[in-house]
């Protein structure tokens, strides 16, 4: 059973920093590509980055490039997002999902997904 544990959230200030992590379990972590999500009240889930099986590609929605960073440690089946320079539209659920496909920039090619942890970015 796959399984997503995401962790890290919590309550910053705007320009602020936090780290989320994802543990994964269930499935070889390796095989396939990570990414992470976001959803705002009253908003549909977004794409915010990504990250191939080996961690050499990534991948940032426009609205968080140069600011957040998405890795991986493949020996701790372990995924990250440090995000630096938060804003306040930064506020949402944020949530480690896994794919097996190539096209793993899409929603829906991601097939497990974590329970989410709470960003709150403060003015």
């Amino acid at each position: 059973q796959v399984q997503l544990v995401e962790s890290g959230g919590g309550l910053a200030q705007a320009g602020g920093s936090l780290r989320l992590s994802c543990a994964a379990s269930g499935r070889t972590f390796s095989n396939y590509a990570m990414g992470w999500f976001r959803q705002a009240p009253g908003k549909e889930r977004e794409f915010v980055a990504a990250i191939g099986r080996s961690g050499r590609s990534t991948y940032y929605a426009d609205s968080v490039k140069g600011r957040f960073t998405i890795s991986r440690d493949n020996a701790k089946n372990m995924v990250y997002l440090q995000m630096n320079s938060l804003k306040p539209e930064d506020t949402a659920v944020y949530y480690c999902a896994t794919s097996g496909s190539p096209a793993y920039l899409m929603r829906l090619n991601y097939d497990y997904w974590g329970q989410g942890t709470q960003v709150t970015v403060s003015s």
